[in-house]
């Protein structure tokens, strides 16, 4: 095991120098633009130093930035944090500018959010790709619209994107006390409206033809038959386990091997959200619809049952009225959500793939919170510290019940 940690040993992760960034990279090969999300993050833990941004650091920062993109000098009104979010930095703002064309005299004023990565997170991602995917999926199924990306970090302290400030709530007001998306509770009669298009969406998403792709350039297309995607998957959730746990378990060295020699091959390519549940989106709480899919940065090109199973994770079930039915993301149960998916999406679904994926998604929410979770909040890299502490206990549950299921899996 790459750089194991031990009592009395030093956490070499703490402070990875060269030879173990590239010792975990060469082990565990990933998507070309994973790879250097990842890698960066080594590098820069060594020096961390995470500083909250003051607003008005950043009101700066993202005035010039659309200023250089745009041409012309812009202004930003009504600058104020976005709370919500457990790994990214969000400031709503009103932008008085020209307007997307840039070429008329008339001023407008449209509402916009700067979404900006902290120097850790529970998940380090790219802002290229969930640029690149929201592009992709606008016009298709309700997302926000963006506007400009700073991938490099050329003009705010970390990268970030600019989009479209999206209405609506992510939870009931009358379940507003829980962590957003943890066991959300609609009630019968806002989850009689949501159900339908929580489903519809999820299948148009998943049908968008292969022929799309190429506006997804950060992105490595699979191919049908193969499953050498689907291991890219498995080894960058091992790879984020490697650079960030504190403490060794030999549970996850047992699963990596199971899903590494378990991958299926891919029947369709679909892009895969990767974080598809309640509490990533918005909604009208009075009409019942849907208004923008958020949290885009787990997306992937590869198999649709990776979110098909990730709507079931126990994290966001409740027991529905009854005090009997399990509500899988506070919509149905899973053989509800499944029969209606497979009508609306005629993709079909298989149950040796729901099998594989709901053990794939079990690991990835134990790594993430087990390690990236802990590790950030260790090095004090984010503004969300008190959260990942606390979500990183649960990581002992979810690590409990990837062991039971898995323990099924293989019986």
């Amino acid at each position: 095991m790459i750089g194991a940690t031990r009592a009395g040993v030093a956490d070499v992760r703490r402070q990875p120098d060269n030879a173990l960034i590239d010792a975990i990279r060469e082990k565990f090969p990933v998507e070309r633009e994973i790879d250097k999300i990842l890698t960066r993050k080594m590098h820069r833990r060594a020096g961390l130093s995470f500083q909250l941004p003051s607003l008005h650091d950043l009101v700066t920062a993202t005035t010039v930035l659309i200023s250089a993109r745009a041409g012309y000098p812009v202004t930003l009104e009504r600058a104020r944090w976005l709370s919500g979010g457990a790994s990214k930095l969000q400031v709503a703002f009103d932008l008085r500018w020209r307007g997307p064309e840039g070429g008329s005299d008339a001023v407008v004023l449209t509402p916009m959010v700067m979404r900006m990565e902290t120097a850790a997170s529970v998940t380090e991602s790219s802002r290229r790709r969930e640029f690149e995917v929201l592009q992709l999926v606008d016009g298709i199924i309700p997302a926000p619209q963006t506007y400009w990306v700073d991938a490099d970090a050329e003009f705010l302290p970390y990268p970030g994107l600019i989009y479209g400030f999206a209405s609506g709530v992510a939870k009931p007001s009358g379940d507003s006390a829980k962590v957003t998306g943890l066991g959300q509770n609609y009630g019968p009669e806002l989850r009689a409206k949501l159900v339908p298009q929580f489903v519809e969406m999820l299948a148009t998403l998943h049908q968008i033809h292969s022929s799309q792709f190429a506006a997804l350039p950060s992105f490595d297309v699979p191919e049908v038959g193969s499953n050498a995607s689907i291991i890219k998957q498995v080894n960058n959730a091992r790879r984020i386990w490697e650079e960030d746990r504190i403490e060794e378990e030999p549970v996850m060295e047992l699963v990596y091997h199971w899903l590494v020699a378990n991958a299926p091959p891919l029947d369709h390519v679909s892009v895969v959200h990767g974080d598809y549940r309640s509490g990533n989106f918005l909604f009208d709480e009075t009409s019942g619809v849907i208004t923008a899919w958020l949290d885009w940065e787990g997306a992937v090109l590869g198999d649709r049952h990776q979110d098909l199973t990730y709507v079931t994770m126990p994290i966001f079930r409740h027991i529905a009225e009854d005090g009997q039915t399990i509500l899988m993301s506070g919509m149905g149960t899973a053989d509800e959500l499944f029969a209606r998916y497979a009508a609306a999406s005629r993709l079909g679904v298989c149950p040796e793939r729901l099998r594989y994926f709901g053990i794939f998604n079990r690991y990835l929410v134990t790594v993430l919170l087990l390690a990236a979770s802990a590790r950030a909040a260790q090095v004090a890299g984010t503004h969300q510290d008190v959260l990942l502490n606390h979500v990183a206990g649960l990581g002992y549950i979810a690590l409990d019940d990837l062991l039971d299921n898995f323990r099924k899996a293989v019986a």
